[in-house]
């Protein structure tokens, strides 16, 4: 057996990792912009969806099957017999189904698909966890074991926003619920639970009290265990920087990333999310 891994842009990995792994691919998600369609991180950036985010009609949309296919035909002529495709969670988009779908077509080689059940880094872990396996030579049976136990033992994942605007918008939480963070200040606390849905894990009274309500999250869940932990934002990296610094303070972490939430994730919450990603190793 001969394995490859193809995943899609919900895993927030860069396309500098993607493009260092000679058996990774990726079958990015796309956005509609007034009409006009790009390939997320490809063909568009962050800075450039939220400087149209307030004036422009932007919608998401699954990855284009013809590049999922180019990826499997580009891996089957290197000679790959076997592809893991770990897809953003099945709960949050239909890219999961469209690539179920596509599998009936595809020929000549073994797919594995694998639905994560969760999104930007905390999928991305999970990616570069299997091309860590890969590397080690273990099975595909052993490589699934191993991010299934990452992902429902060993990793959380929640973010929180300043305005719930575009969460309501994309039919994220309930209209309620909404209101109130409206009007009291009060500040949801999002994860994602183990069907891959987003659920309101706790709430903050203001972004500051919020910011330490997820790092008593996470010091409850991991207690004094390694991780590694990203933080990702859309247009405040300065918020981002210091949850960043009060996480490095509290946390027992190996390495912890600043990175930008991807474009198509980033359309749902607006540009004042901070999410944190973390994974025990």
């Amino acid at each position: 057996m001969k394995l490859a891994i193809i995943t899609d842009s919900g895993s927030n990995l860069s396309l500098k990792y993607i493009e260092s792994i000679p058996n990774l691919k990726l079958a990015a998600l796309q956005l509609n912009v007034a009409g006009e369609y790009f390939r997320d991180i490809i063909e568009i950036s962050s800075e450039e969806v939220y400087a149209q985010l307030k004036h422009k009609q932007i919608t998401t949309s699954l990855p284009k099957v013809e590049d999922y296919f180019e990826a499997i035909d580009s891996l089957k002529k290197d000679g790959y017999t076997d592809i893991l495709v770990i897809s953003i969670s099945s709960g949050l988009s239909g890219t999961y189904n469209a690539f179920r779908n596509a599998n009936a077509e595809v020929k000549g080689v073994n797919i594995h698909l694998y639905d994560s059940k969760t999104l930007a880094m905390a999928q991305g872990y999970l990616v570069m966890e299997a091309v860590d396996l890969v590397k080690k030579g273990k099975s595909i049976e052993e490589i699934i074991k191993r991010l299934d136990d990452l992902r429902f033992n060993k990793s959380l994942a929640f973010f929180t926003v300043e305005t719930l605007k575009w969460l309501r918008k994309g039919g994220r939480i309930g209209f309620v619920e909404g209101t109130i963070g409206d009007i009291l200040h009060v500040k949801p606390i999002i994860g994602v639970n183990d069907d891959g849905v987003y659920h309101t894990l706790s709430k903050g009274f203001g972004m500051k009290r919020t910011f330490i309500t997820m790092k008593k999250k996470l010091k409850e869940f991991f207690k004094d265990d390694e991780v590694l932990l990203t933080v990702h934002y859309g247009d405040d990296i300065e918020s981002a920087k210091k949850i960043e610094k009060m996480l490095e303070t509290d946390i027992n972490v190996k390495r912890i990333d600043l990175i930008p939430i991807t474009p198509v994730l980033g359309v749902h919450t607006g540009p004042s999310i901070i999410a944190i990603c973390a994974m025990k190793i």
